[in-house]
Protein backbone atom coordinates (compact mmCIF):
# COMPACT_ATOMS: atom_id res chain seq x y z
CA UNK A 1 0.00 0.00 0.00
CA UNK A 2 1.51 3.32 -1.00
CA UNK A 3 0.51 6.32 1.03
CA UNK A 4 -1.12 9.14 -0.85
CA UNK A 5 1.10 12.19 -0.90
CA UNK A 6 0.08 15.80 -1.06
CA UNK A 7 2.35 18.71 -1.87
CA UNK A 8 2.54 21.53 0.62
CA UNK A 9 3.58 25.05 -0.26
CA UNK A 10 2.96 26.87 2.96
CA UNK A 11 4.31 26.33 6.48
CA UNK A 12 2.01 26.64 9.46
CA UNK A 13 4.44 28.99 11.18
CA UNK A 14 4.24 31.54 8.36
CA UNK A 15 1.52 34.00 7.41
CA UNK A 16 -0.75 33.69 4.43
CA UNK A 17 -4.14 34.49 3.01
CA UNK A 18 -6.89 32.56 1.30
CA UNK A 19 -8.10 33.15 -2.22
CA UNK A 20 -11.31 35.21 -2.43
CA UNK A 21 -14.54 33.30 -2.98
CA UNK A 22 -18.11 34.29 -3.83
CA UNK A 23 -20.36 35.23 -0.93
CA UNK A 24 -21.75 32.01 0.56
CA UNK A 25 -25.37 31.47 1.58
CA UNK A 26 -26.38 31.88 5.24
CA UNK A 27 -24.83 29.39 7.66
CA UNK A 28 -26.04 28.51 11.12
CA UNK A 29 -23.22 28.96 13.66
CA UNK A 30 -24.65 26.06 15.64
CA UNK A 31 -23.65 23.84 12.73
CA UNK A 32 -20.05 25.05 13.10
CA UNK A 33 -20.13 24.04 16.75
CA UNK A 34 -21.38 20.58 15.83
CA UNK A 35 -18.67 19.96 13.19
CA UNK A 36 -15.88 21.35 15.38
CA UNK A 37 -17.01 19.43 18.47
CA UNK A 38 -17.19 16.18 16.51
CA UNK A 39 -13.69 16.69 15.10
CA UNK A 40 -12.18 17.31 18.52
CA UNK A 41 -13.96 14.28 19.97
CA UNK A 42 -12.46 12.14 17.22
CA UNK A 43 -9.02 13.70 17.72
CA UNK A 44 -9.06 13.12 21.46
CA UNK A 45 -9.87 9.45 20.83
CA UNK A 46 -7.20 9.03 18.15
CA UNK A 47 -4.22 9.30 20.51
CA UNK A 48 -2.18 11.29 17.96
CA UNK A 49 -3.67 14.69 18.75
CA UNK A 50 -1.00 16.49 20.75
CA UNK A 51 -2.99 19.53 21.83
CA UNK A 52 -1.34 22.88 22.40
CA UNK A 53 2.31 22.03 21.67
CA UNK A 54 4.28 24.51 19.58
CA UNK A 55 5.65 24.02 16.08
CA UNK A 56 9.15 23.64 17.51
CA UNK A 57 7.97 21.00 20.00
CA UNK A 58 6.26 19.11 17.19
CA UNK A 59 9.46 19.32 15.16
CA UNK A 60 11.48 17.90 18.04
CA UNK A 61 9.00 15.04 18.49
CA UNK A 62 9.18 14.15 14.79
CA UNK A 63 12.87 14.81 14.15
CA UNK A 64 14.12 11.25 14.65
CA UNK A 65 11.04 9.54 13.20
CA UNK A 66 10.71 8.04 9.73
CA UNK A 67 9.32 9.96 6.77
CA UNK A 68 5.54 10.02 6.84
CA UNK A 69 5.18 10.11 10.64
CA UNK A 70 2.60 12.73 11.58
CA UNK A 71 0.58 14.28 14.38
CA UNK A 72 -2.17 16.87 14.72
CA UNK A 73 -1.86 19.75 17.17
CA UNK A 74 -3.39 23.11 17.94
CA UNK A 75 -2.27 25.76 15.50
CA UNK A 76 0.05 28.46 16.81
CA UNK A 77 -1.65 30.92 14.45
CA UNK A 78 -4.57 32.69 16.20
CA UNK A 79 -6.82 32.48 13.15
CA UNK A 80 -6.59 28.68 12.83
CA UNK A 81 -7.63 25.86 15.12
CA UNK A 82 -5.37 23.01 14.03
CA UNK A 83 -2.17 22.15 12.22
CA UNK A 84 -0.76 18.95 10.74
CA UNK A 85 2.90 18.33 11.58
CA UNK A 86 4.71 15.66 9.57
CA UNK A 87 8.20 14.33 8.93
CA UNK A 88 8.98 14.89 5.24
CA UNK A 89 12.07 13.91 3.25
CA UNK A 90 13.39 17.41 4.07
CA UNK A 91 12.64 17.14 7.78
CA UNK A 92 9.66 17.98 10.00
CA UNK A 93 7.27 20.67 8.82
CA UNK A 94 3.74 21.84 9.55
CA UNK A 95 0.77 22.94 7.50
CA UNK A 96 -2.34 24.62 8.81
CA UNK A 97 -5.75 22.99 8.58
CA UNK A 98 -8.40 25.36 7.26
CA UNK A 99 -12.02 25.24 8.38
CA UNK A 100 -15.12 26.88 6.96
CA UNK A 101 -18.80 25.98 7.02
CA UNK A 102 -18.42 22.34 7.99
CA UNK A 103 -15.40 21.65 5.77
CA UNK A 104 -11.74 21.03 6.65
CA UNK A 105 -8.83 21.19 4.19
CA UNK A 106 -5.05 21.68 4.15
CA UNK A 107 -3.87 25.24 3.70
CA UNK A 108 -1.77 26.42 0.76
CA UNK A 109 -0.89 29.71 -0.91
CA UNK A 110 0.00 28.23 -4.29
CA UNK A 111 -2.53 29.73 -6.79
CA UNK A 112 -1.70 27.40 -9.69
CA UNK A 113 -3.18 24.15 -8.41
CA UNK A 114 -6.67 22.82 -8.91
CA UNK A 115 -9.20 22.29 -6.16
CA UNK A 116 -9.49 19.05 -4.21
CA UNK A 117 -12.19 17.62 -2.00
CA UNK A 118 -12.70 18.95 1.51
CA UNK A 119 -13.83 16.87 4.48
CA UNK A 120 -16.44 17.05 7.26
CA UNK A 121 -13.82 16.31 9.95
CA UNK A 122 -10.05 16.22 10.30
CA UNK A 123 -9.91 12.44 10.72
CA UNK A 124 -11.54 11.94 7.32
CA UNK A 125 -9.02 14.38 5.82
CA UNK A 126 -6.04 12.55 7.29
CA UNK A 127 -7.38 9.12 6.38
CA UNK A 128 -8.03 10.26 2.79
CA UNK A 129 -4.39 11.20 2.27
CA UNK A 130 -3.00 8.27 4.24
CA UNK A 131 -4.62 5.32 2.49
CA UNK A 132 -4.21 5.34 -1.26
CA UNK A 133 -2.45 3.64 -4.11
CA UNK A 134 -1.52 6.97 -5.67
CA UNK A 135 2.09 7.95 -6.14
CA UNK A 136 3.63 11.07 -4.54
CA UNK A 137 2.60 14.40 -6.06
CA UNK A 138 -0.42 12.83 -7.74
CA UNK A 139 -2.51 14.86 -5.31
CA UNK A 140 -1.86 18.32 -3.88
CA UNK A 141 -3.19 20.26 -0.91
CA UNK A 142 -4.21 23.60 -2.32
CA UNK A 143 -7.35 25.57 -1.50
CA UNK A 144 -9.54 22.54 -0.89
CA UNK A 145 -13.23 23.34 -1.18
CA UNK A 146 -16.47 21.37 -0.83
CA UNK A 147 -17.46 18.81 -3.44
CA UNK A 148 -14.76 19.71 -5.98
CA UNK A 149 -11.95 17.47 -7.12
CA UNK A 150 -9.60 17.56 -10.11
CA UNK A 151 -6.22 16.09 -10.89
CA UNK A 152 -3.43 18.67 -10.38
CA UNK A 153 -0.58 16.35 -11.43
CA UNK A 154 0.21 18.47 -14.46
CA UNK A 155 0.98 21.40 -12.18
CA UNK A 156 3.26 19.57 -9.75
CA UNK A 157 6.43 19.91 -11.79
CA UNK A 158 6.06 23.67 -11.87
CA UNK A 159 5.87 23.99 -8.10
CA UNK A 160 8.65 23.51 -5.58
CA UNK A 161 6.49 22.02 -2.87
CA UNK A 162 7.55 19.28 -0.48
CA UNK A 163 5.86 15.88 -0.98
CA UNK A 164 3.81 15.25 2.14
CA UNK A 165 3.37 11.53 2.86
CA UNK A 166 1.07 10.53 5.70
CA UNK A 167 2.00 7.05 6.84
CA UNK A 168 2.41 6.60 10.61
CA UNK A 169 0.56 8.57 13.31
CA UNK A 170 2.74 9.50 16.27
CA UNK A 171 0.84 8.79 19.49
CA UNK A 172 1.41 10.86 22.58
CA UNK A 173 3.23 8.76 25.19
CA UNK A 174 0.36 9.21 27.65
CA UNK A 175 -2.29 8.52 24.99
CA UNK A 176 -1.12 5.18 23.61
CA UNK A 177 -4.17 3.31 22.27
CA UNK A 178 -5.89 0.75 24.45
CA UNK A 179 -6.33 -2.86 23.38
CA UNK A 180 -10.03 -2.15 22.76
CA UNK A 181 -9.22 0.80 20.51
CA UNK A 182 -6.63 -1.21 18.58
CA UNK A 183 -9.24 -3.93 18.03
CA UNK A 184 -11.67 -1.29 16.80
CA UNK A 185 -9.10 0.03 14.32
CA UNK A 186 -8.52 -3.50 13.02
CA UNK A 187 -12.24 -4.10 12.54
CA UNK A 188 -12.65 -0.75 10.79
CA UNK A 189 -9.82 -1.62 8.41
CA UNK A 190 -11.73 -4.65 7.23
CA UNK A 191 -15.29 -3.38 6.93
CA UNK A 192 -17.26 -0.24 6.13
CA UNK A 193 -20.49 -1.78 7.41
CA UNK A 194 -19.98 -2.14 11.14
CA UNK A 195 -23.72 -1.78 11.74
CA UNK A 196 -24.21 -5.14 10.01
CA UNK A 197 -21.82 -7.06 12.22
CA UNK A 198 -23.36 -9.69 14.54
CA UNK A 199 -22.29 -7.87 17.70
CA UNK A 200 -24.10 -6.60 20.81
CA UNK A 201 -25.38 -3.04 20.53
CA UNK A 202 -22.85 -1.60 23.03
CA UNK A 203 -19.99 -2.97 20.89
CA UNK A 204 -21.58 -1.63 17.71
CA UNK A 205 -21.89 1.81 19.30
CA UNK A 206 -18.25 1.62 20.35
CA UNK A 207 -17.22 0.91 16.75
CA UNK A 208 -19.41 3.68 15.39
CA UNK A 209 -18.05 6.22 17.88
CA UNK A 210 -14.77 6.15 15.94
CA UNK A 211 -15.36 5.07 12.31
CA UNK A 212 -11.72 5.33 11.23
CA UNK A 213 -8.72 3.04 11.09
CA UNK A 214 -5.87 5.39 11.99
Amino acid sequence: MVARAVTIFHHEEQGGSCCPHPSPPPWDQAEDLSYITTTFQYLQTSGWYWGSISASEAREALLTKSEGTFLVRDSSHPQYMLALSVKTRCGPTSVRIEYSRGCFWLDSISPGLSHLQSFPDVLSLIQHYKISGHTPQEQASNDIHPKTKTDPARHAAKDSGVPLKLMHPLHKPEAFPSLQHMARLTINRHTNCTDQLPLPKPLLRYLQDYPFHI
